[in-house]
Parts: C-alpha cells; structure tokens; sequence
C-alpha cells in the first residue's frame, strides 16, 4: 500500500507461539514465589478469610499439608504470619517472645516434617499488640528505640524455632542493623534477612489486617512510620540503609501500585528484590473474577510478570499455589 514503511514488521515476531516463547523477555517460574500463609490455633482446622477468596487460616498441622503441598510444586519458600487469641494481645506485643506462640510452633512443626523449604517470619509486633501498631506505645506515640529492642527479641525467638529468613516489616529505623548483630552475636549467621525496606502507608492492606485479627484493633493510622505514598526518592534512602546495616534482600510493599519503586530500587542497587502484592491487590483481583468481569488464570498471570518486568527477583503472593500447578501442567 502507497506510503507504508514496511521495512521493519515488529509482528513477525508475535506471529505464533514459538516464536513469542523464544523472543519473551521476562518469564514468570515457580522459583520466583513466596507463598504468605496465615496459622491459626488448634487442630485440623481450615477456616476460610472472608475478604479473601480461595484463601484459609490453617492450624499447624494443616500448614505442615500446604508446606509439603508447595514443596511438591516446587515452591521455594512460605511467609508465616500468626491470627494471635486476642486474650494473649496485649500493649507490648509480649507474645512474640514466646517460644511456644503460633509461628515457633509452625517453624519447627514445618522444618521437621517437610524439610527442604524455606520460611520466613515477620519481625512487627502488630499481630501482637492489642492496639494494632507495629510497635511500642507512649500515649499516642510510637516508640523507635524501644521497640527496636522488642524486634530484636521477636527475631532471636524465630530463629530459635528454625526460620530461614527474618523478614522485618514495621519500618523502625535501624532494626535491621540491631537485628543482624544480635543473630551474627547468637550464631545465627546463616539466618537471611529480607527487610520490608520500602513499605507505604497503603489502604491496600485491609484484607490481611481481617486475616490476621489486627483489623479491628488499630488505633489511629501507621503514617508515622510507613512511606508516605507520594515518596520515591525517600524509598531509595530507606533501601540504602537497609543494606548498609545488613539485609540480604529487600522489598517494596505493596507491589502493582509502586512497581515504579522497585524499578528504581533494582536499577540503583542491583540487590535481590522482592514485592509484595499485597491482600487488598489479590482481592480486586478475585473480586472481579468472582463477577466475572476478568479471567481467573490470565489477570493471576499477567498482574505477576508486571513484576519480574519490573525488575524483580521474586514475589510475594497469595496466587502462589495457584501459579505453581498452572506451570506446573504447562511445563
């Protein structure tokens, strides 16, 4: 036709399959996930989260099924987060010293019957404390340095119980040194830490606060001490120190809202990178899908290569499972 410059035809290239297959630039595998999991107490019991479809609270036991389950598809790693009896909450969070609570049990439970995978651990109080805050409090006041102290005993405690990586998700400033010295000073030196070093101040985290049982409890808001959500430039200093004071990996949290910030992260830093996509991004997603407005597997799949995309090592998501047997029957 008169006047096409067809010189260069970029559609040979998506013409079939094979050939999308063999120019793709980023691709989406089983060891790119972390499954995040949430442990509650007793015995053979799976009780759905009613804000999050196809997702369930397990007791020990069962969470032993989803580890040796994972494990199979070749997961490389679960994240634990515990639904604490609100009658062991309390303004200090002392629950996560105890060396029997809902996570050291689920570690040494998981370690002993489906050894081989990995597990991470939050180090914050919020699923602790009866007022729903990641730390101390004085007044309305949230404590840096105490609560540093409070972190650093939370974390010995987890890899007492066999943790892999302690994952740091209050955004104190400097725990993440405090942390690494103590478990170095313990002999824990092999223990990884993953901070969550850019973590925003987001609405996206409704669901997980319902998951958890901290929904309810929050007092106030997290601003003084989450990211402010019109903050880039911010994000890198945090990365920075982070590093600096020791952390093996980061992580930008939440994930699809701030793939910008892990863009920036991996370009400036080139450290393993991680995000998470967040309860409140997993549940627009199976929102939708349960109206029928988008396609289960397709939006699962493509909202995760946005990441790889993006410039991460891996990602956290309640997809993961689901991910995991797609790939696996397509392998």
């Amino acid at each position: 036709m008169a006047g096409l410059d067809l010189t260069h035809r970029p559609r040979r290239l998506r013409r079939t399959d094979w050939t999308r297959r063999l120019v793709r630039e980023n691709v989406l595998t089983t060891g790119d996930l972390i499954w995040p999991i949430f442990i509650i107490e007793g015995e053979k019991r799976r009780e759905p989260v009613g804000s999050m479809p196809l997702v369930e609270r397990m007791s020990v036991d069962e969470a032993v099924r989803a580890a040796a389950h994972a494990q199979a598809l070749g997961i490389p790693a679960l994240a634990l987060f515990p639904n604490t009896d609100p009658a062991l909450r309390d303004e200090t969070g002392s629950e996560a010293q105890n060396e029997n609570n809902l996570v050291a049990r689920a570690c040494r439970a998981i370690s002993k019957h489906a050894p081989g995978i990995g597990l991470m651990t939050d180090v914050a109080l919020d699923p602790y404390t009866s007022h729903g805050h990641d730390g101390l409090m004085r007044g309305e006041e949230i404590l840096n340095d105490e609560t540093v102290q409070a972190l650093v005993g939370q974390a010995l405690n987890q890899a007492r119980a066999g943790c892999d990586i302690i994952a740091p998700s209050d955004m104190m400033d400097g725990r993440i040194g405090a942390i690494r010295a103590a478990l170095d000073h313990e002999g824990f030196e092999h223990v990884q830490i993953m901070a969550y070093a850019a973590k925003y101040a987001s609405a996206f985290y409704g669901p997980f606060r319902d998951a958890v049982g901290s929904g309810g409890l929050l007092r106030g808001d997290k601003r003084t001490y989450q990211m402010d959500p019109g903050n880039s430039d911010e994000a890198l200093r945090e990365v920075r120190l982070d590093l600096e004071q020791g952390a093996d990996m980061v992580m930008v949290k939440p994930g699809m809202p701030y793939l910008d910030i892990c863009r920036r992260v991996k370009d400036t830093f080139g450290a393993p990178t991680f995000a998470y996509q967040v309860s409140g991004e997993y549940s627009m997603i199976m929102a939708a899908v349960e109206r029928g407005w988008l396609d289960h597997e397709k939006a699962m799949l493509e909202s995760l290569i946005a990441f790889k995309r993006a410039g991460c090592d891996g990602v956290l998501t309640y997809f993961a499972p689901f991910v995991a047997e797609k790939l696996a029957k397509s392998a």
